[in-house]
């Protein structure tokens, strides 16, 4: 497996996954207007143009995505294929992003799926769930 930044070519691959990863995972415990919030952030290219994207990789195959934000200390879509979860990639994706960046502190709005994923990387949480915009997220950091 290897990790590296996606280029803008990349994107729509991995915009794709995310979009797979949410409907299978996410999309349960969201309404209707949840689904389609989250759908509108990812068609809002002068969103999504302002995010880093970093790949997983097993050859051609995307396995799992990682998009920052604000200077990378902001996660912001932070996905794995659900075939190959559980495999140590998310993971790797966090680590990667880990060593390349110099902040101290990182900052995401955990789906309810992800919460204990987040926990076990050593997020703490900064509030309850909040609901916006019928997107539910548990504000959560970690500081190195």
């Amino acid at each position: 497996m290897e990790i590296k930044k996606l280029d803008a070519a990349q994107r729509e691959a991995a915009l794709a996954l995310v979009l797979r990863v949410f409907l299978a995972c996410d999309a349960p415990d969201y309404t209707d207007a949840g689904i389609a919030s989250f759908r509108a952030f990812l068609s809002d290219e002068a969103a999504i143009g302002g995010l880093e994207f970093f790949g997983a990789q097993e050859g051609e195959k995307l396995l799992g995505v990682l998009a920052t934000g604000e200077q990378r200390s902001h996660l912001c879509l932070f996905f794995v294929n659900p075939r190959f979860q559980r495999q140590g990639i998310g993971r790797a994706l966090w680590e990667y992003l880990l060593q390349n960046s110099g902040n101290r502190r990182f900052t995401v709005n955990s789906s309810p799926a992800a919460v204990d994923f987040y926990h076990a990387l050593g997020f703490a949480d900064l509030d309850t769930e909040q609901l916006r915009g019928g997107i539910r997220y548990t504000p959560m950091q970690f500081e190195r």
